[in-house]
Parts: structure tokens; sequence; C-alpha cells
């Protein structure tokens, strides 16, 4: 990589910075994914965190003019992002996801599901929102999509499950900010081993799902992210292939599986391709996210449990 100028001289405004970075970040060939996809929405990210500012702000706050201290804090955190090829969010410890802002490290993945905007239509017509009253997130994270799917259901309660304890420790953390301690609990567990006698009428992961190839071209950024979040062998289905057997155990009788295994849906389908999965398609990007009664995994259990033995 060419070395690259830091200097900000001349550099006075929000945007004058804004520009900037998102210039350095081309130059060194970043790569974007984890709730931006390009160099100035990037730079933004971080400049405004710098400033406390919030994402929208009136147009005359981008000539505001920054302090030394300001000017400092904003080059060194471009630098950091270049150098250390760490997503913003790791820098920052901190990202947004279906409008809530949550607490985030090295532990857990960056939140970027397409799920968001199934918590955004309260998961209907899968359900009826006002009468779901338990949820699990598998494979939680940072809790990111057990927390916010609370926005869709004014009665439940939400387990929050990972094999990570450091993960958990990240959600603990989450459930503190928003005093959710009556209606979220962590669980560590390995997908359903802790969970006996558990019954929900909603179950959604996000499991680990990246496969051998993808895992062995993902760019650096993506390298900086737990491994355990995911890796998932060879077509990227280690995980998945179980949550199919195991959940129709732990739903109850109307309840509903919801799974993302992005690039990994060919897999799955070619997997099983007697299984009725309905794909979901998003408005706002995103692939690779089925649904399934209870119902239905029940009439293909046998054949699911065959295919996790091997």
């Amino acid at each position: 990589m060419t070395s690259l100028n830091y200097q900000y001289d001349g550099l006075e405004s929000v945007i004058d910075f804004v520009r900037w970075g998102g210039t350095l970040f081309n130059e060194a060939n970043l790569f974007f994914g984890h709730g931006t996809d390009n160099a100035f929405d990037e730079s933004k990210v971080l400049t405004f965190y710098v400033l406390k500012l919030p994402w929208e702000v009136p147009e005359n706050y981008w000539l505001a003019r920054l302090t030394l201290n300001e000017k400092q804090q904003v080059t060194e955190l471009f630098k950091q992002r270049i150098e250390s090829r760490k997503p913003a969010a790791y820098l920052t410890g901190e990202a947004w996801f279906a409008g809530i802002r949550f607490k985030v490290n090295e532990s857990t993945l960056v939140p970027r599901s397409p799920i968001a905007e199934l918590i955004a239509q309260h998961y209907e017509p899968w359900v009826v929102p006002e009468q779901v009253t338990d949820v699990l997130d598998l494979c939680t994270g940072s809790g990111c999509i057990g927390i916010a799917s609370l926005q869709a259901f004014p009665q439940a309660h939400v387990d929050l499950v990972d094999i990570s304890a450091d993960a958990l420790a990240v959600a603990q953390q989450n459930i503190e900010l928003y005093a959710l301690q009556d209606v979220a609990t962590t669980i560590e567990s390995d997908l359903f081993s802790a969970l006996k006698g558990k019954k929900y009428d909603l179950i959604v992961s996000n499991p680990p799902y990246v496969d051998q190839i993808e895992m062995e071209a993902l760019p650096a950024e993506y390298q900086q992210e737990p491994r355990l979040g995911l890796e998932a062998g060879k077509d990227g289905l280690d995980l998945v292939r179980k949550i199919l057997a195991e959940a129709a155990t732990y739903l109850k009788e109307d309840g509903v599986l919801i799974v993302e295994v992005g690039v990994s849906q060919y897999y799955l389908e070619a997997a099983y391709p007697e299984l009725p999965l309905f794909w979901f398609e998003f408005e706002q990007g995103g692939e690779g996210v089925f649904a399934i009664q209870k119902s239905e995994l029940e009439v293909f259990q046998e054949c699911l449990n065959e295919r996790v033995k091997g």
C-alpha cells in the first residue's frame, strides 16, 4: 500500500474531514460492508462519532469547524481504520441495527442482518405480534436481533443464546443499556443444548454460515471478526443442519423458525430440496433468509435427523 499523508493542513469543517477520510479510504483500498457500503459513509461514521453528532444533521452543521483536538481525534481514527483494517464499529465500539444503537467488540459480529427489515414488519404474517410471548435469538452475538425484536412484540420475553461467553458479555451490556433485564436473558449454550423444556413462538437465528472457500477469500475487514461467528464447514451448513433437525422440539404448536444463511442458500436448497422453505425478498438489500413452520419441520423430521448424522 502506498504511504498515505495524514496531514490535515487547510481542513477545517465537518465536510472537509468527511471528504478527506473518504479519499484516504479509497486510496487505501479498504473494504466496506459492516454498516456502510462506501468510503465516504465510513468516513462520516468515524467523524460524527468523534463530534458526537447524530447521523442526520441540519445542512449548516456540515460547515462547522473542528477544534484542534477534534481534528487530531478524527485523524487518528482514520489512521487506525486504514492500518488495522478493523471495521468502523470496532473502533467506535458501537453499531446501529434496526434503528437501535448496540455496543459491539471483536467478540461479536458487526450487526448487519437483513432480518432488521422483518423486525420492522413485526415478522408479519408469520406470527401475530400481540400473541408472541417467547422468542429465541439463537447464535445471538451482541444480542442485536433479539433485543431489536422486542420492538415488535410488546408482551414477549427473549432468550439470547450463544456458545461464546465473551459474546454474551456484550449482549448483557446491551440488555443493561436499555434496562431490559426483566424481558431479556442471556444463556450460554451450544445451540439448543442448554434449553431443555423451553418452547418458543419464534426462533430467529443468524448462525455462522460461511463456507470453506468463501472463508479463505474474505477481505481483511471480515477477518477481524470472530471466526466462531462466521465459519461453518465445507458448505456453510454445519450449524444450520442441526438447527433444522432440532428446532421443532423447541417451537410451540404454531411456532416459526427464521434463519439467515446468506450465500449458502444455494447449498441449502440443494441439500434439502424437499423442504418447503420460504425465502424472503428484501427491499433494502440482503438475501438468504428463510422461514419454515414447526408443522412443516415435523413432517420431515426423520429426514432432517438423518442429514445431521451424515
